[in-house]
């Protein structure tokens, strides 16, 4: 069984209202240290399957579904669970 970690990001040439909306807010609650905000979708995938092709399994999911590789970078990572 291996536990994987997806981190989806939208692309540094995409605009992200949200993260610009988060660092707004974090501006006004006197954070300004903060310099940028990027906002993403993380997600935990427990898996049953052989470590052989398992990276291959899990970029084929990300492609197909996960994230949209249009506006979309992705990234994961494998532990045994």
């Amino acid at each position: 069984m291996y536990k994987v970690k997806v981190f989806v990001t939208l692309k540094e040439s995409v605009l992200d209202p949200q993260g610009t909306a988060v660092k707004g807010s974090l501006h006004a609650l006197t954070y300004n240290e903060v310099e940028d905000v990027r906002i993403g979708k993380y997600m935990e995938l427990l898996i049953n399957k052989s470590e052989q092709d398992l990276d291959a399994r899990v970029k084929e999911m990300c492609e197909k579904l996960l994230a949209n590789t249009v506006i979309e970078d992705y990234r994961f990572e494998v532990e045994e669970a």
